[in-house]
């Protein structure tokens, strides 16, 4: 099977690494998504356009996003979908203006300054240290042009309560006990509009799939 992974803010396609191994008998496609365009739509049309046939879709935070524009666009070609770290609905007034300092940030102190506002965001104070310096090596590396367009993507996602809501492939949500995103009730609740849904709760914070590698395998390599 064909297998989209997308990733998270302010990582790029290694953060799946640990996923590879799991994944070794499908073929895997693992865009950088920062160069793809400003907005989510525009992110999937063009991985859409890379991709033939039909796919299960990865997206972790930033990349769940786009993994539901993806399912809005061509909801037939869609066999599997998971949400880790992410959430359907959009923004509320108060995150767009957190989106808007986060901006700014980034303009004024660069993939520097958002990775240290983040960091305590992503990882819970007992994070492995090698996974938060292994993120850490890869959030420094990205150009601060590419991360504001994310950002600003983000900031302009549609609502995709809808798209989870007419899913007619099974949706797996993987959450951390410890996220600062989505609450586990939230991803459970998320999981009730569904029709195939089902929920795997990590001990972990935003990114389980970085966290805890194996037991996010374990789920990924069942739902497949």
């Amino acid at each position: 099977m064909k297998v989209i992974l997308l990733h998270a803010l302010p990582l790029d396609l290694r953060m799946w690494e640990p996923q590879l191994e799991v994944l070794s008998g499908h073929d895997v496609v693992a865009p950088d998504l920062y160069p793809l365009g400003s907005s989510m739509e525009e992110w999937a049309q063009a991985v859409l356009a890379e991709v033939d046939g039909d796919f299960a879709v990865v997206g972790a935070s930033m990349g769940g996003y786009c993994a539901l524009a993806l399912a809005r666009l061509a909801p037939e070609r869609v066999q599997a979908l998971v949400l880790a770290g992410s959430r359907a609905d959009p923004d509320t007034p108060e995150r767009r203006a957190g989106r808007a300092a986060t901006i700014e940030r980034i303009r004024e102190g660069g993939a520097e300054a958002l990775w240290e506002d983040m960091r305590p965001k992503l990882f819970p104070e007992d994070a492995e240290p090698a996974v938060v310096d292994r993120a850490r090596a890869l959030a420094v590396e990205q150009d601060p042009e590419g991360l504001v367009r994310a950002v600003e993507a983000i900031r302009d996602r549609r609502d995709s309560t809808d798209v989870v809501e007419a899913l007619e492939c099974p949706l797996l949500v993987a959450v951390g006990d410890d996220d600062p995103f989505v609450p586990v009730a939230d991803a459970q609740a998320l999981v009730g509009r569904a029709r195939d849904g089902r929920i795997e709760v990590f001990r972990s914070g935003h990114l389980p799939s970085l966290e805890r590698p194996a037991a996010f395998n374990a789920a990924l390599g069942g739902l497949l």
